[in-house]
């Protein structure tokens, strides 16, 4: 039997997944296609990590394992949701809430080696054994140009700007080197009195494998934190800084504590002794310090210097300004490649301390893409606001296939205790990268391999010819690993046919301000980035134009022929759950799910000739248009259309266009009393939904509810189970 796998991962997608699945699976069943689930969320994979300490009862499978070799084969279709990259505090939580529940778990200090493999973004790189090929369905850009969201006005008096760093950062420092023949080197720091240490021994390189090795200087990073504290304080602008601690894990909360030692200058030079003794660093955030403060002996009174720290500073960006929340609470609540468009779309402004948008300095240290940011500030501040009805789009081929770039760096990113130079030397002794370093520079390298370089000049080769779109390649001369992809794109281009098309190698900040141009003339472009971009772009320009990036399309054509479908990158929605544990209302949009998975069938069909599993594709497609033109999708409101709302309206709609279909007569016969069930009890059903609302609900967790609760909670009609349920018997 054919076999989807659909990933179980945390917070909304998790709760929708409660109430979507059965659908899917019942649907899927009718063409033959079994759909599995693996557990890859962030308590299931801490569980992995721990079975020597469970009950049989209690054991899981390392499913993210299983998935990541499965993803190297033909048979692989995964349907991919959003989970958590956690960061430290969240990976406590769920610690606890694990061992609360009754799983023998250690502390994590007690563990960290193995709670390494939980932390950060480590579900993506091991997935994703291809490029990225992310653009809008023509079906939702249609629906947002009928009906647009709403776009902050900009004024060309606006102070926003994006500060980034001039010199002596990872942009700046870098040095690259493609490997002639395949070998296994060594990464070392030789200290100033000689002694040497092993960053990282026996990393194995492929012939053509693109290796950098750069490092960001923490002297000259304190001096350009503290003169951005100060210019927020003299423009009388929000100060706010914007990281993605979640997938840079190692360096970003290390950079994120200097930010908040930098803001709280004052402090630390009073109390930086016991503060760090105590190991609040900052690193875990504002909020990791609070609680801190709270075993030692005089913590209200440094608790009273941060508070003054505050009401002396610069005014600062909120999070959640009725609960107090700050910018500098907790890294990975300010995660950048979602933080700056929301921002660009709210005028360039964030929300201050009396809950009112101001305009914001956005500190963004390293400046490798920061351009990319104040590129499109700037545009704004001339052209104004982008008009969602008129703008062009923007897809993306990214490169991201085996842990490629920035986002593979966390095993080789170090915090460097003493003065003296860091090497990467090849196995004859050659030295290939080395840089001088001080104590506390933060130095890292990267790995890409050829194939996937190869595999991504395909990949934006054949996207420009199918859709007629230019292609632009992102790509910074200023920079040594993008001056060697240039090298490598040029020499694999001429591999490829690109008569008539339009590709050219721009750098980001050039190709930003072209892309900008053509939207706003109602063209598209395709941008074809890195790994870094790839995330960024995808959430800055599906959030200018369709309000939100968890409506975008999201394939990964895997190198070894299968299909990884990925469901937006709209994350997990934390908030969301909030609102369901208080009111039971899930605003959770489950577009990218019902897109992901028409090209899961999809993909059935065009590798194994299931022509059941198009008819299903095709009829979902259109089912889903009708979901977005008859407003079925999920609103914010308690006491309005949920997230179980819309699952209905699209079992309706899908169950309707199946029935009505001509091209398999067995598959209409099969959903005719489907559709006619679904119609009869329609108002019933839906009504039925929105009256269990507005009233709290106990999930029986967080990281790891409780199935039959939550299923209860998520499934509440059932009358309409029944006629879903039926279709699998």
């Amino acid at each position: 039997m054919a076999k989807i796998i659909w990933t179980r991962t945390d917070e909304a997608p998790l709760l929708a997944t409660y109430s979507l699945k059965p659908v899917v699976e019942a649907f899927a069943a009718t063409a033959g296609i079994e759909v599995e689930t693996r557990d890859i969320s962030l308590a299931g994979r801490i569980l992995a990590q721990f079975s020597d300490r469970l009950t049989e009862e209690q054991k899981v499978s390392d499913a993210l394992a299983e998935l990541g070799e499965l993803a190297k084969t033909p048979e692989a279709n995964i349907i991919k949701l959003p989970n958590i990259s956690a960061s430290l505090p969240q990976l406590k939580e769920a610690i606890k809430e694990l061992q609360a529940q009754g799983y023998d778990l250690p502390e994590y200090e007690d563990a960290k080696d193995k709670y390494a493999a939980t932390i950060g973004s480590n579900v993506n790189p091991v997935l994703r054994e291809g490029n990225s090929d992310r653009r809008a369905p023509i079906a939702v850009k249609n629906f947002v140009k009928k009906f647009p969201h709403r776009m902050g006005a900009w004024s060309s008096d606006s102070k926003t700007n994006v500060a980034t760093m001039g010199a002596n950062d990872f942009r700046h420092n870098e040095k690259s080197v493609i490997l002639e023949d395949a070998d296994t080197v060594q990464i070392k720091h030789i200290a100033a009195d000689g002694t040497e240490t092993i960053l990282k021994d026996s990393l194995a390189l492929q012939k053509g494998e693109v290796i950098d090795g750069t490092f960001i200087s923490a002297k000259a990073l304190d001096a350009f934190l503290l003169d951005q504290v100060k210019r927020a304080k003299d423009e009388g602008i929000l100060f706010s800084t914007h990281m993605k601690a979640t997938m840079m894990k190692v360096s970003d909360p290390i950079i994120f504590g200097h930010i908040v030692r930098a803001f709280f200058a004052d402090v630390f030079a009073q109390y930086g002794e016991q503060l760090l003794a105590a190991g609040l660093n900052g690193e875990n955030g504002l909020a990791a310090i609070y609680t801190g403060l709270e075993k030692l002996d005089n913590g209200a009174e440094i608790k009273a210097a941060f508070d003054k720290g505050i009401e002396n500073g610069p005014d600062l960006a909120m999070v959640n300004s009725a609960r107090g929340i700050t910018n500098l609470h907790v890294p990975s609540d300010v995660i950048v490649d979602a933080s700056m468009p929301a921002m660009i779309r709210t005028s360039g402004q964030m929300w201050n301390k009396d809950d009112q948008t101001q305009d914001t300095l956005a500190v963004i240290p390293d400046s490798s893409y920061a351009g990319v940011f104040q590129t499109v500030i700037e545009d704004c501040k001339v052209n104004g606001a982008f008009d969602p009805t008129t703008m062009g789009t923007v897809p993306n081929v990214g490169l991201m296939a085996q842990k490629a770039e920035e986002y593979g760096s966390h095993d080789k990113t170090f915090r460097l205790d003493a003065d003296g130079k860091v090497q990467v030397v090849a196995s004859n002794g050659d030295v290939l990268i080395e840089h001088d370093v001080e104590a506390g520079d933060i130095w890292r390298a990267c790995q890409t391999k050829d194939a996937p370089i190869q595999d991504w000049v395909k990949l934006a080769v054949n996207r420009s010819r199918l859709s007629g779109m230019p292609a632009v390649f992102w790509l910074d001369p200023e920079r040594a690993h993008d001056r060697n992809l240039i090298s490598l794109v040029e020499k694999y281009l001429a591999d490829h046919d690109t008569e008539g098309l339009d590709i050219q190698i721009l750098s980001p900040v050039e190709a930003t301000q072209h892309a900008v141009d053509r939207i706003r003339r109602g063209e598209d472009t395709i941008s074809v980035t890195g790994n870094v971009l790839r995330d960024y772009n995808t959430d800055l320009f599906p959030i200018l134009e369709l309000g939100t990036s968890a409506k975008m399309l999201s394939v990964v054509p895997l190198m070894a022929g299968g299909g990884l479908f990925e469901t937006g990158a709209g994350g997990s929605a934390p908030k969301h759950v909030e609102q369901v544990v208080e009111e039971n209302h899930l605003r959770w949009d489950s577009l990218g799910e019902f897109m992901a998975l028409a090209e899961s069938f999809r993909h059935e069909l065009n590798t194994k000739g299931n022509t059941k599993a198009g008819v299903l594709a095709d009829a979902l497609d259109r089912a889903t248009e009708k979901l977005l033109n008859e407003e079925k999708s999920p609103s914010r409101k308690v006491g309005e259309i949920d997230n179980r709302g819309s699952h209905f309206w699209l079992s309706k709609f899908w169950a309707d266009e199946l029935a009505a279909q001509t091209e398999d007569s067995e598959l209409a016969e099969t959903f005719a009393p489907v559709a006619e069930k679904l119609n009869a009890k329609a108002e019933q059903i839906d009504a039925a939904l929105i009256a269990d609302q507005g009233r709290a609900v106990d999930l029986g967790g967080y990281y790891a509810p409780s199935n039959e609760k939550t299923s209860a909670i998520m499934r509440p009609v059932a009358e309409f189970n029944e006629i879903i349920d039926a279709l699998k018997k």
